[in-house]
């Protein structure tokens, strides 16, 4: 969540690799936090950044400059050290570099029209993928070394999606999500799903990557709305949830896990046998839950689940409630956590767990100085 609108105090914001930790960048610098506690672990103010992408819990940054001095330029990648303070190396490209993503195997750094991958721990480079202008520098990458996946824009006209897997250095597929360009992609931690959102913003769409085939298709609403955040929830197996923030100010959870029950229901009834999955799926809105104006109509938001707990119903093989910690960051300087719960009857609700601003927040060392 790179390269946004200079209106905002926050110019970037990004979770790690398993959403522990949490980056921001204003005008003066970066923050990193502790997502579950909200300690601030540490700050350097030095200038604007525009990427902040962190590795794990690891001293290991990838920082990219704003470019409003001549040592942050936009077109140099620096992979800083966190404990000495100091850059490790510097890369820079002919062209601004506008999505940085890593692992502990693979670096990928996006430009307009080509996309760089590098081994993470010489820095060789491995591949260069030519691709359509990608002005947005949309990206998505699934960290795990398993089901390591790089999904790109691959048209600009419809909403396309490259998938390229990075272990394997060779393309996977193509699929066409959207007939509109994409705003918005987000690919589950172990690289199972990709889910789409075009700049439409109706329609959600979830494929099997292994099959690039559509397995769900949400509808976020009626009315066209900006499409700002994508996230899975972290699981080992099928990711359960699927989080999305939009113009709206609202909040979007999709609950994979309970429209695979209610496909099942619908398949084996009259109507259910006769209309297809994708009409079944944009009719039945059974699926979404809305946490209404959690920000503010308009202001950019970007949303992680965190952490999902499922308890089992002892009678059936289903779950019987299920709850999510779902993290947002607003782009207006504040970070909320909510706790989204919902029961096998599909009845949800929220609740704030907590919220302070990242742009004034102190740290406890600076606290007691």
């Amino acid at each position: 969540m790179a390269r946004q609108s200079s209106s905002y105090p926050i110019l970037c914001a990004s979770f790690n690799q398993d959403n522990s930790g949490l980056a921001i960048s204003t005008k003066d610098g970066f923050k990193i936090f502790d997502s579950n506690t909200g300690r601030l672990c540490y700050e350097r103010a030095v200038g604007a950044f525009i990427i902040v992408e962190m590795l794990y819990s690891s001293s290991l940054l990838a920082i990219v400059g704003a470019g409003e001095q001549p040592s942050l330029s936009p077109r140099r990648l620096c992979l800083f050290n966190t404990t000495t303070s100091a850059p490790l190396r510097e890369m820079t490209f002919l062209t601004s570099i506008l999505a940085v993503r890593l692992n502990r195997k693979r670096l990928v750094v996006v430009l307009q029209e080509k996309t760089y991958i590098y081994d993470s721990n010489s820095l060789e480079i491995l591949d260069t993928v030519d691709t359509v202008p990608n002005l947005k520098g949309l990206c998505a990458f699934s960290p795990s070394l398993d089901g390591c996946f790089l999904a790109l824009p691959a048209s600009t006209i419809k909403g396309s999606v490259l998938v390229y897997n990075v272990m394997e250095l060779q393309s996977h597929c193509e699929i066409d999500a959207h007939r509109s360009p994409l705003a918005a992609i987000t690919l589950s931690s172990n690289g199972t799903y990709i889910a789409t959102a075009s700049e439409q913003g109706t329609i959600i769409r979830v494929h099997l990557v292994s099959e690039a085939t559509q397995s769900y298709s949400f509808r976020r609403g009626r009315y066209p709305s900006t499409i700002f955040s994508l996230s899975f929830a972290p699981s080992l197996h099928l990711p359960d949830i699927l989080a999305a923030t939009s113009s709206s100010g609202s909040v979007h959870i999709f609950s994979l896990g309970f429209a695979t029950n209610q496909r099942c229901k619908r398949s084996s009834s009259f109507l259910g046998s006769i209309l297809p999955d994708s009409v079944n799926d944009a009719l039945d809105p059974a699926d979404h839950h809305v946490l209404h104006a959690a920000v503010s109509a308009g202001v950019r938001s970007y949303a992680v689940v965190r952490k999902v707990d499922k308890i089992a119903d002892a009678s059936s093989s289903e779950f019987s409630s299920c709850r999510a910690v779902v993290s947002l960051i607003t782009y207006n300087g504040y970070f909320q956590e909510y706790t989204f719960s919902i029961n096998n009857k599909n009845e949800s609700s929220w609740s704030l767990d907590r919220e302070f601003n990242l742009l004034t927040f102190v740290s406890d060392s600076a606290k007691s100085s």
